[in-house]
């Protein structure tokens, strides 16, 4: 079973479990649609995508990286490396994860409801979930039953949105059911970049990325490569990008820049934040190298927008 203490610290943070590694919590984005305080750059460039019914979480707690930008707890911190992850550990039932997310979801939600100006009808849509974001923690390729789970969901017209890592192209290879819109991070030019960034816990995932960067191809979703900004550490060599990212043949690029939040304060200065205009200049360059354009920006999300 999961460390209790490690749950609990969990839960504190707006996390809400949906079984014994699958969890579930709330957007920024999808309260600030309920007050309307703006939605997420999603809702604006992938439709039909809205912010007030989209459903971040994970059918995996665990993970094979350690990036130094990322603002949640790496799995070594939680007492546990990834390749024990799902041992001792009774493996979530697909259809289980989806309701009991759904449910748990609509627990975080019902406070909500008396709050001053908040959009009543928006909100009762809320509670029934339009889109699932398969990554809010971990890796969710590690998790066994990832292609039923997208089935699952698929069954009940709520649409996918999986966010990789990369590094299992062989599950990747083998899902049962393509997701809506499939995301691969690409957050180095290079191996060099990468493993002192991304911090691989183990031998030849760049190798599997790479495979995995050619495998998208063969996908027939849209698909999209996140390039997460880190200033002073990845914003370097837009051809060495650009060569990764022509084997994909994506239908956006995403370069979204790093937030100094969470427990990535803890491994990176606050200056590796890029400001929006680091971001947009970065972009250019990618521009500049590549057959994308800049079609929008997102300045509250530090995010361009490539086709």
């Amino acid at each position: 079973m999961i460390n209790p203490k490690l749950k609990q610290l969990l839960e504190k943070q707006g996390y809400r479990f949906s079984g014994n590694h699958s969890v579930v919590k709330t957007c920024r984005w999808t309260r600030n649609s309920l007050r309307g305080k703006g939605v997420c750059y999603k809702e604006k460039w992938y439709p039909p995508v809205k912010s007030h019914r989209c459903m971040q979480m994970s059918p995996s707690l665990f993970c094979n990286h350690n990036c130094l930008f990322c603002w949640r707890l790496h799995s070594g911190d939680r007492g546990v490396s990834w390749k024990e992850s799902f041992k001792g550990i009774k493996l979530d039932d697909p259809r289980e994860i989806l309701e009991k997310s759904i449910e748990q979801r609509k627990l975080l939600l019902q406070g909500y409801k008396g709050w001053e100006g908040i959009d009543k009808k928006k909100w009762k849509e809320s509670l029934k979930p339009n889109i699932i974001a398969i990554s809010l923690t971990g890796e969710p390729t590690m998790y066994p039953r990832l292609g039923e789970l997208i089935q699952e969901a698929h069954k009940k017209n709520i649409i996918t949105f999986l966010v990789t890592n990369g590094t299992f192209p062989e599950k990747l290879k083998t899902l049962e059911e393509n997701p809506f819109q499939l995301y691969v991070t690409l957050a180095a030019p290079n191996k060099e970049v990468y493993k002192n960034l991304c911090k691989p816990s183990t031998p030849k995932l760049w190798e599997k990325l790479n495979e995995t960067l050619e495998l998208m191809n063969s996908f027939d979703c849209r698909k999209v490569v996140r390039l997460t900004m880190v200033k002073g550490f990845n914003m370097t060599k837009p051809k060495e990008y650009v060569k990764l990212i022509e084997k994909i043949n994506p239908d956006f690029i995403e370069a979204k820049g790093y937030v100094h939040v969470g427990e990535s304060r803890k491994r990176l200065p606050h200056d590796a934040m890029p400001y929006h205009e680091d971001v947009r200049d970065f972009s250019k360059e990618l521009e500049k190298a590549s057959s994308f354009e800049i079609k929008d920006e997102s300045e509250p999300s530090r995010v361009v927008l490539m086709t």
